[in-house]
Order: C-alpha cells, then sequence, then structure tokens
C-alpha cells in the first residue's frame, strides 16, 4: 500500500462548485466568498446579520490582521515594545505573525508531557507592555481558554491600552491560532466563540480546504460594531482600498479612496467555491475522522502508546492530527520508525518541531534549553496518517505496521 500522510479529500461537487465559479465570469472575492462568511459564522453559534467574519487567504493573514486591528506593534514614540505571548511547541507561523507587526515575540514552554501551554510560565511572562495571548489548539483540541481569561483579569491593573479595541476589551486579548479546530468544541462552546479573536485555516493539509485559505472570527466587543471591525478587516486585506472588486463593479461606481497603505489578503471565489462544497460535507468528514481515531486508540493505547486525548467530558477536538509518543525511545529510535513506516509505504510527520529549534528563532535570541519539556514531547512524538482519503482495509494497515514497530522498540 502506499498511503499519503494528509492528501485533501477533493469530490466532484467541490470540482463542480469550482467549475461553476469559473463559469460565473467572478472569480475574485465576491458572493462565494460572502456566502461562506455567512454559513462560517452560522456554523460557529456567531450572528450571522452582522458580519462576525472574514475570509482572507491563509490562517497567517488572519492572525497578523488580528493582531493589527488590535494596535499592536512596535509602537514608535512609546517607550516600550509591544509584547505578544506565545507557545514554543507549535508552528511558525503562531508566531511569525508577532514579528510581522513589530512586536516582541515572548515564548512560554508547553506543560510536561503536554501539548498546551504553561498557563503558569503565561501569567509570570505578563508586563505592563503585554497585549495579546495566542494560545494554539494544537491538532484541533482546544486549550483551556477558562484558565486563560482568569489570567487576564487577574492581571488587568498592568494593562495599558493604546487603541479603541484593547479599551473596549480592558485587558490582554486572547487572540486564538485555532488553525486545526474549525468544529472543536469546550464546555459546549463552539471554537470561534470564546477567543477574543480565533483564526482557522483551510490550507490544503486542513480537515476544510480551500486550497489556501483561512477565516478570522470573532466576539462583540462593547461599543464597537461588528461591522466596522469587519470594515476594518477588508480594507487591510484590500490594499486599503474603500471598496472592494465586487462593489467597484456597479454601474457608476468606479471611483474608490485608499486609505491606508495596507496588505493583499483577500480570500479569491474560486477558493470558496472550494469550501462551499467542503462545508456542506464538514459534519461527515469529523465524523470520519472520529472513527479513525477511535480505531487507533482501541490499537494502540492497550500497547502503551501515549496518544493525544481528542474526545472528553471537557472538550471534543477536530480530530485534526493523530500524535502518539512511543515512551522510552530515542530521537534517533523514532527516526528509525519512521523511516521503516516509510518503507511500508506509510507517510507519517512530526508535530512539531520546537520553534527554539529552528535557525529562525534562534537568531532571535530563544534557546531550547530554556524549553525543556517541549523538546522532551518532541524527541518521541510521531504523527500518523488520520485524514477521510483513508479506507478501513488503510486504517488496518497502518495499525498492523506501527503496532509492529511500538512492540519492538517498547522492548528495547
Amino acid at each position: 500500500m502506499k498511503i499519503l500522510f494528509s492528501p485533501p479529500d477533493i469530490t466532484e461537487s467541490e470540482i463542480n462548485e469550482v467549475s461553476e465559479a469559473l463559469r460565473s465570469g467572478w472569480i475574485t472575492t465576491g458572493p462565494r466568498v460572502k456566502k461562506l462568511e455567512k454559513l462560517l459564522a452560522g456554523y460557529i453559534g456567531l450572528p450571522t446579520k452582522a458580519p462576525n467574519c472574514v475570509c482572507l487567504n491563509s490562517q497567517t493573514a488572519c492572525g497578523e490582521l488580528s493582531l493589527r486591528l488590535l494596535g499592536i506593534g512596535p509602537r514608535h514614540g512609546g517607550s516600550n515594545q509591544d509584547e505578544v505571548i506565545t507557545c514554543a511547541y507549535t508552528y511558525t507561523a503562531s508566531a511569525s505573525v508577532i514579528c510581522h507587526v513589530g512586536a516582541k515575540l515572548i515564548l512560554v514552554d508547553c506543560q510536561k508531557d503536554s501539548l498546551e501551554m504553561d498557563y503558569d510560565a503565561v501569567e509570570r511572562a505578563i508586563t505592563e507592555n503585554t497585549k495579546a495571548i495566542i494560545p494554539i489548539d494544537l491538532a484541533g483540541v482546544p486549550c483551556d481558554y477558562d484558565r486563560l481569561f482568569e489570567i487576564v483579569e487577574r492581571k488587568k491593573a498592568l494593562f495599558h491600552p493604546t487603541n479603541e479595541l484593547q479599551k473596549a476589551l480592558g485587558r490582554v486579548a486572547i487572540v486564538a491560532d485555532a488553525a486545526h479546530a474549525l468544529g472543536a468544541k469546550r464546555d459546549g462552546k463552539m471554537i470561534g466563540t470564546i477567543a477574543d479573536f480565533t483564526n482557522f485555516s483551510f490550507h490544503a493539509v486542513k480537515n476544510l480546504t480551500t486550497a489556501e485559505g483561512g477565516a478570522i472570527a470573532w466576539k462583540p466587543l462593547p461599543g464597537i460594531s461588528n461591522e466596522k471591525i469587519y470594515e476594518k478587516i477588508q480594507l487591510y486585506s484590500l490594499h486599503g482600498q474603500s471598496k472592494d472588486a465586487f462593489k467597484k463593479s456597479a454601474p457608476g461606481s468606479w471611483e474608490y479612496d485608499i486609505i491606508g497603505t495596507w496588505y493583499k489578503c483577500n480570500m479569491t471565489d474560486i477558493a470558496a467555491a472550494m469550501g462551499l462544497a467542503q462545508f456542506e460535507r464538514y459534519p461527515q468528514l469529523l465524523a470520519r475522522r472520529r472513527e479513525i481515531i477511535e480505531k487507533y486508540n482501541a490499537a494502540f493505547v492497550p500497547l502503551g502508546v501515549q496518544v493525544l486525548p481528542h474526545y472528553t467530558d471537557t472538550y471534543s477536538g477536530s480530530g485534526h492530527l493523530y500524535i502518539t509518543r512511543i515512551p522510552g525511545i530515542t530521537d534517533e529510535q523514532r527516526r528509525e520508525i519512521i523511516n521503516k513506516m516509510a518503507d511500508d509505504g506509510i507517510a507519517c510527520n512530526v508535530h512539531y518541531k520546537p520553534l527554539p529549534m529552528h535557525t529562525a528563532y534562534k537568531k532571535l535570541g530563544f534557546d531550547i534549553k530554556d524549553f525543556p519539556n517541549a523538546k522532551a514531547y518532541y524527541l518521541n512524538e510521531i504523527t500518523l496518517p488520520c485524514h477521510t482519503k483513508l479506507t478501513d482495509e488503510e486504517v488496518e494497515y497502518v495499525i498492523s505496521c506501527y503496532s509492529k514497530y511500538v512492540k519492538e522498540y517498547i522492548k528495547k
């Protein structure tokens, strides 16, 4: 067998939707993007009459624009640089957006034997310059938002707002990296309705894909209309142009203004068309992921494999990644297992190599020695294929091959 790690699940439905978009003559941001925004807002549980969701070309763009909306940056003319806290155990996009806006990146370790950020370390890291925390719902498992909100409420006395949105919040903002977490819930609340801003990814390997894409959702802020936030995101994502192409296309509506020298990160109707078809299938896609995870758990947990819990009494994840650890193995043995699985035709992966181990973050002054929990988790982590293109036969094949190596290496 040849089992890919995470191929996109594309059917004739997606192909037909994209074809219809192409035939329509409207291929950039237009009616399909607007429709997808409303569907996503309704699915998450946000108001659909007032715009609370904007689709962009990536989760990274969504994360950056969230920080820019909050006025976070280098604070030119001020005495100190704004600070934003995130976890060392994540993909670069969680942290790079902090650097993009000119704020100071503050990394904290994850908890021991956990992918969740160390909340005690987060609390210690907050200063009068802290403007946001970026928690990560890694693998689609929701983090402890209650704990985070308790922390920022306790630290309110240190907070000094510098723009209108910050004043409306009156505390450090929670800006969630929910790239993996569309459809996840915690304490009965959908991810997208808990954090102040929540940013989703629709990249090719995600549960719901638009090839490239993302969405930014936000909770209503006191005294600030959703329309105002929506309009600001539109301006940021379309060069600061006062009218998008859809509005400009109306007869006699050619004239526009450039409000600011901003960015270009809108979603196209072609991408949204794919997303609309995926959205119709999404409940079934999530259900299939859960089936696969439950089959894996039934096979691997009795062997002593440590697995990431996706479904508990507190939360229900999106089942995005099947993350495992084989206790006691070394980094070298982990690599041997991945290579042996590859020889069997099974592509595995590692999620993630902690940020302080990468060149870019070393250059920023970070050292993995300061993040022992992240390093320990990484050294024996293996991610198995978990996607909706897997057949039951392929799932059983993955189980058979991995079980064989688990037994071999645990004995060592």
